[in-house]
Formats: structure tokens, C-alpha cells, sequence
């Protein structure tokens, strides 16, 4: 109930008693002005509203697929993350949608569910280093950083870096720089997480090192012209590693020098 018809409706409100008289009713309409115009009171509906519903939706669609159980942390992370914010304004009304959108250079953001599963397989936390290989519009940095504390990223494309790196501003626990994510970042490292989002032909023998023991690598690994799988590789207390296919799937190639 707005606080116009609060004080309409609340008894002894406005509906004075008879013996104020002129005094009263003055007063009553004096206070109706000051509720109905004073901009304190007046409930304003947020800038984003329509892309706070649209995310809302986003998530609870991601929360009732069938399958992998999501961790709630990556929901609340991905209701917190403005997904709009990290696409091109003309794919932001697509933003919440979940398919992948272009983001220019020939790159995309990932659709929001493989997003999602590509973090569960990760299992970042609190104490977590992680790397991301492919920054692109600087989304999956985003969410990594609400379930990490340090999050590394790296994008070999200099404009897409620069946009995100713009964007990650907000984002404190997050540096990025330019470079063939192929090679990794060995000055930051070793992680206890590595996202890659490219396809590579092979799982990378530099991330492999640089990934700690009992740490984990989520990375699609396939050709560009045939669908890929997603791994998740994993290296025991002993260094020793083991790869497991989740799904097929599609992502655009690595690229670099390697």
C-alpha cells in the first residue's frame, strides 16, 4: 500500500474529526501534499528493474533444469551479476536468454547454463586462486569472483581485453591481462581452478603444471568444426591427472601461437 492511501484509510488519519475544524482540515491537506509530492516517500522502481526480473528468471530456469544440481553460491553469484552489463547493447535484449551472444571479433559469451556448469565443475572458494583462459566480454571472470578470493584472467584479443577489463573495475579480486592463455600466467599461479573458455585441441601441458595438486580444469577440448567435450581434469596429491567428459558442446577455437 502506498503511504497516500495508508493515511487515507488509517484511522484518525485524515479523516478528521469535526470539532478540528478549519485548523484541521488545513493540516490534513498540508500533510496529503507533503506524502503525495516529496520525492523521500514516493516509491521509485529501480533503473534495472526490467533486467533484475529478466535475471531472476534467468536463474530459476538454470535452478529447475534437470541434471546437475547447481550450488547455490553460483546462483546467488549469477542473480548478483549483471549479464546485460558484459554484452553489446544491441544483444542486450537477449541478455538473459540462455544461448550464447555474439560480443564481437568473431567471440560470444557463453549461454548462461553452461556458465553455471562450467563453475560447479570448477568448485571455486573463498581461499581459491583461479585462472580463466579467454576473458572475453569478462562475464565468467565476474561470477568467479563473488565464489573466489583472487581471480586471474587472460584474453589474447587487446579490445576485448580492454572492455573487460573495463568492466572488471567492479570487480576488485579480478586482474586481467593480454596474452596466449595457452601459456597461462606461471607468475601468478599455481591455481586451484582453471576455467577455459575456447576450445583447444589437446588439454595444455602449461596449465596442466601450473594447476595445483587436488586442483581442478574445466576446458572443452575438440576440433572447431566438430562438437567438443567438455573435461574436467583433475590432479591428485600426488600430481598425478585423470580427465572425465561431461557433454558435448561448442565453443569458438583457442587461438595463440602454440
Amino acid at each position: 500500500m502506498d503511504p497516500l492511501s495508508a493515511m487515507r484509510n488509517r484511522p484518525g488519519g485524515c479523516r478528521m474529526r469535526r470539532h478540528a475544524g478549519a485548523w484541521g482540515r488545513a493540516a490534513c491537506a498540508m500533510a496529503l501534499c507533503i506524502v503525495a509530492g516529496s520525492p523521500v516517500v514516493r516509491a521509485q522502481a529501480p533503473a534495472d528493474e526490467p533486467e533484475t526480473a529478466r535475471r531472476h528468471a534467468m536463474v530459476e530456469a538454470i535452478r529447475g533444469r534437470s541434471g546437475l544440481r547447481i550450488d547455490p553460491r553460483i546462483l546467488d553469484a549469477m542473480t548478483d551479476v549483471p549479464r546485460h552489463a558484459f554484452v553489446p547493447p544491441a544483444q542486450r535484449p537477449y541478455a538473459y536468454a540462455n544461448r550464447p551472444l555474439p560480443i564481437g571479433r568473431g567471440q560470444t559469451i557463453s549461454q548462461p547454463y553452461i556458465v553455471a556448469l562450467m563453475t560447479q565443475l570448477a568448485a571455486p572458494q573463498p581461499s581459491h586462486r583461479v585462472l580463466e583462459v579467454g576473458t572475453g566480454s569478462g562475464y565468467q571472470a565476474a561470477i568467479l569472483s563473488r565464489l573466489a578470493g583472487q581471480v586471474y584472467s587472460i584474453e589474447i584479443i587487446e579490445s576485448l581485453a580492454a572492455k573487460a577489463a573495463q568492466r572488471l573495475r567492479a570487480y576488485p579480486n579480478v586482474r586481467t591481462r593480454v596474452g596466449d592463455g595457452y601459456y597461462g600466467w606461471p607468475q601468478a599461479g599455481p591455481f586451484d581452478a582453471i576455467v577455459v573458455t575456447a576450445a583447444a585441441g589437446n588439454v595444455p601441458p602449461p596449465l596442466i603444471a601450473q594447476l595445483k595438486p587436488g586442483g581442478r580444469m574445466v576446458i572443452p577440448v575438440g576440433t572447431s568444426f566438430f562438437t567438443q567435450q567438455l573435461l574436467l581434469v583433475t590432479k591428485d596429491a600426488r600430481g598425478r591427472v585423470t580427465t572425465r567428459s561431461v557433454l558435448p558442446v561448442t565453443f569458438v577455437p583457442l587461438t595463440g601461437g602454440h
